[in-house]
């Protein structure tokens, strides 16, 4: 891997007590090309500007998928990434979907590596701050036509990301859009998903709403995900999120946050979960919590949520013990303050390649 490092550094720029979520970006990035049927030309140099034809394929058709992790400095001030690896199985699974090519583990692992190295000073020390890593692949054949590509870009970008302070949201629950339908591409982290909740959620927002509950696709009947987390629900003392079903993202802070109840003694439920039933349970007086989780807050509380009229109000996020202790605790096995039963934290590496 050939290593071009920035001759001036964008650091001393950087306001550290100010870090908006994704506008900042560190100095180098990773950049590997897909050809003649294997991953060649992988370089890490300055962060810039890709160079690409106006008939890239991903531009039209939409081949392009990524992924979102975080590295952390713990306690002890060791860099870590949390979950890697299930990071690297994800964006894989999202590969095989998109009819692209997988990413070898040891490719990432060394570019990761040498990136968080390499831009170590970007790295905030600050409870709850990190350094968010985003890979990404897309298609890069110039070409017009509906087939999949035989190249391929592959980049990893970093950048550091201060604490995520997310005020408790405001859900609706559409009965007229969809997310994704079981045979779709719902449990990949491909650009169109995204791209096709925008126009629901911005809706959602001018009816002062903050976000979508998504529902099934068939039904309008069965939950799905909030916004662009998981979802949870305590019903009466039980913790109920929705079954991954082809349909909804596997989550890998939802994974956690089951795990960690689990441990924890409560009985956790991966099931088909109605809106009928979450009206039930609010209006019997046994809804107890509702949130969100994801990479960049963990957990998200729910304030309320709105299904045909019918206004579900949550109790406030410091009342729900649940998604606190899942919150606290992630955070917690992070920075090396709790321990790491389940060995999700991995140090990292520094590459021989640039030395100590």
């Amino acid at each position: 891997m050939k290593i071009t490092k920035v001759k001036n550094s964008k650091l001393a720029s950087v306001d550290f007590n100010n870090i908006p979520f994704g506008r900042t970006f560190s100095d180098h990035m990773f950049v590997a090309e897909y050809q003649d049927g294997k991953w060649q030309n992988a370089r890490i140099e300055p962060y810039g500007s890709l160079l690409f034809d106006p008939a890239c394929l991903a531009l039209h058709y939409g081949q392009s998928i990524f992924e979102g992790l975080k590295a952390f400095v713990t306690q002890t001030n060791e860099a870590v990434f949390f979950r890697i690896d299930k990071h690297i199985e994800r964006l894989n699974i999202s590969a095989k979907r998109m009819c692209m090519p997988t990413v070898p583990a040891t490719m990432f692992m060394d570019a990761v590596n040498t990136l968080v190295t390499l831009d170590r000073a970007w790295m905030p020390n600050k409870p709850g701050s990190s350094l968010y890593i985003r890979p990404l692949m897309f298609a890069s054949d110039e070409f017009i036509g509906v087939r999949p590509s035989n190249r391929y870009t592959f980049v990893i970008m970093t950048g550091p990301t201060g604490p995520y302070y997310a005020k408790p949201v405001s859900l609706l629950a559409s009965d007229q859009y969809v997310r994704a339908a079981q045979g779709g591409v719902g449990e990949a982290k491909t650009a169109g998903n995204y791209a096709a909740s925008l126009l629901a959620s911005k809706e959602a927002q001018l009816e002062g709403f903050d976000q979508i509950m998504w529902m099934d696709a068939k039904e309008f009947k069965y939950i799905q995900e909030v916004g662009t987390m998981n979802i949870f629900f305590v019903i009466d003392g039980k913790v109920v999120t929705p079954a991954t079903d082809g349909a909804i993202l596997k989550g890998i802070t939802r994974k956690s946050v089951i795990d960690i109840l689990k441990d924890k003694g409560y009985e956790v439920e991966e099931r088909l979960l109605s809106i009928d039933e979450i009206v039930e349970a609010h209006k019997s007086g046994i809804l107890q919590e509702a949130f969100g989780t994801g990479t960049a807050a963990v957990v998200s509380f729910i304030s309320d949520i709105t299904y045909k009229g019918y206004r579900m109000e949550m109790p406030k996020s410091e009342d729900c013990k649940v998604g606190l202790l899942a919150k606290s605790t992630i955070e917690n096995i992070r920075f090396g303050i709790e321990e790491d039963k389940w060995n999700w934290v991995q140090k990292v590496v520094v590459p021989e390649s640039i030395g100590a």
